[in-house]
């Protein structure tokens, strides 16, 4: 299985549409949002083109729309977590191997939670910057910003199978 891993998209429709036409072509069928969706217009864009599974922790960007939704545990395709999310991926059928993940928007949470030896993997947002390190066992990804700002525009790929992650460029995109 590969899952998309984006961050910081900030209403940024025109890349989020480059990035959805990548998963479709690719036969992605799961995204994790660390944050900063921004708006509900953008959660419900983000559905409305997506038919996979969702699951979006919250982020300092996200406006009063968006977060009238903390309280739901699912909106639509996606599975909303108020600080920080958690799930079991399986990474390979064959080998019946299981990854426990967590995914959050800021770094020092990320850390934290890498820190208790209880993931596999962290993945976070915030700081725009796409970055891979290991705490212990637990290897923590920022997949970057998918709006490009500070940066340029970035989300990940991790292929559950081989635990590989590749960096997807947006702006090398159709």
């Amino acid at each position: 299985m590969k899952i998309a891993i984006t961050s910081d998209i900030h209403n940024n429709e025109t890349n989020l549409k480059k990035v959805l036409r990548y998963l479709e072509d690719e036969k992605i069928e799961m995204i994790i949002c660390c944050g900063d969706l921004a708006s509900l217009e953008i959660m419900d864009f983000l559905n409305d083109n997506f038919s996979g599974t969702i699951h979006y922790t919250f982020g300092n960007a996200d406006y009063d729309d968006l977060r009238d939704l903390e309280s739901q545990k699912k909106y639509k395709n996606t599975f909303i977590y108020k600080d920080f999310g958690e799930t079991t991926i399986s990474s390979s059928p064959a080998r019946k191997e299981e990854k426990k993940i967590a995914f959050v928007h800021f770094p020092n949470v990320a850390k934290k939670l890498a820190s208790t030896g209880k993931y596999d993997f962290v993945f976070y947002g915030h700081t725009h910057k796409p970055w891979e390190e290991k705490i212990d066992n637990c290897k923590m990804l920022n997949p970057g910003t998918l709006a490009g700002e500070i940066y340029p525009p970035t989300f990940a790929v991790w292929e559950t199978e081989n635990d590989k992650f590749k960096l997807i460029r947006i702006d090398n995109l159709n």
